[in-house]
């Protein structure tokens, strides 16, 4: 049963997510903002809206590895996972923008992490937190993020063809909105209370849960759309929409669900750590070429794997 509500909120979270996209897309549209803004925006949120619902749903009944663990494991599978994937179907092309903006970005958030999380070292404390602080201080990241985003917007012309938006009535729209909202809602804490679930079931860590089935699920949005993406060869979406969400997954993300509620780091490891900041210094690594290879792709996507097991052998 467990195991069907988290398919079920899952669905639903997914479902929710189109929804929440499609009505807010169709109601931007109306007040003539451009498509463009729209996809870096309204887009960029929904794919991401999935995480978001788990985390801080799981911040609030007090589940913080599943909250941390859905975003660091998030970050990873969508370096190692999607990107791998999507190099196999289709060598990846990288702009010259991501490669010294949005990646070292990335890089520096799984670094901030790192560095937010290590209070056990650092500081020589018992336990180490994510605080509110902390988390204010991530939402200042993403305020910037947000401000380098609309910059480039001002920058770029608006492409009807690459970017169409779908318009709808205003009621519909609304509609969309709110049954989006509330798929959310309750998708979201479907999924989290079924893993804590299974987690106790089968005597595996929440953290476990939250690094590979709820990660891979929340991020099932992403790898739909860097797959279409790499099939149209349209690489600048497919590799930025996978940096764009690991941004926003820990700045906006964590630091909502960090600053609702203090997340303790639990059974997260300095191994889950160093994986989230390594996945990231490839990725840079490998755009020096300014491309991502099939073998390249492979070889991410058989780390992923790795890692997985890993994880599974040690949970």
């Amino acid at each position: 049963m467990s195991i069907l509500l988290l398919i079920a909120g899952l669905a639903m979270v997914i479902v929710g997510a189109n929804f929440l996209v499609d009505g807010a897309s169709s109601v931007a549209k109306k007040f003539n903002i451009s498509n463009l803004v729209i996809g870096l925006t309204v887009v960029a949120f929904g794919t991401s809206a999935p995480e978001l619902t788990v985390s801080i749903y799981s911040a609030l009944q007090g589940e913080a590895d599943i909250a941390l663990g859905n975003v660091i494991g998030s970050n990873i599978f969508n370096i190692l996972g999607i990107l791998g994937i999507t190099a196999l179907i289709s060598p990846l092309k990288v702009q010259s923008s991501t490669i010294w903006k949005e990646i070292p970005l990335s890089l520096l958030a799984a670094l901030i992490i790192a560095v937010f999380a290590s209070d056990v070292w650092l500081n020589k404390e018992e336990t180490s937190f994510i605080s509110r602080t902390d988390g204010l201080a991530l939402l200042g990241f993403m305020a910037i993020f947000l401000y380098y985003t609309f910059d480039i917007a001002k920058k770029q012309p608006d492409d009807e063809l690459h970017n169409p938006v779908k318009q709808y009535s205003g009621l519909m729209s609304v509609l969309m909105i709110a049954g989006g909202l509330a798929l959310l809602v309750f998708g979201g804490k479907w999924m989290v209370d079924g893993a804590v679930v299974i987690a106790e079931a089968l005597g595996m860590s929440k953290s476990l849960i939250g690094l590979t089935i709820v990660a891979i699920g929340t991020s099932l949005p992403e790898l739909a759309t860097s797959v279409v993406a790499a099939y149209k060869k349209n690489s600048d979406i497919a590799v930025g929409n996978v940096v764009g969400s690991n941004i926003f997954n820990v700045f906006f993300i964590l630091g909502t669900s960090s600053s609702i509620h203090p997340l303790s780091i639990g059974n997260i490891t300095p191994v889950d750590l160093g994986v989230c900041i390594a996945s990231s210094v490839v990725l840079l690594l490998l755009s020096f070429d300014t491309r991502v290879t099939r073998l390249e792709g492979g070889l991410l996507l058989a780390a992923y794997i790795g890692y997985t097991a890993y994880l599974i052998m040690k949970g």
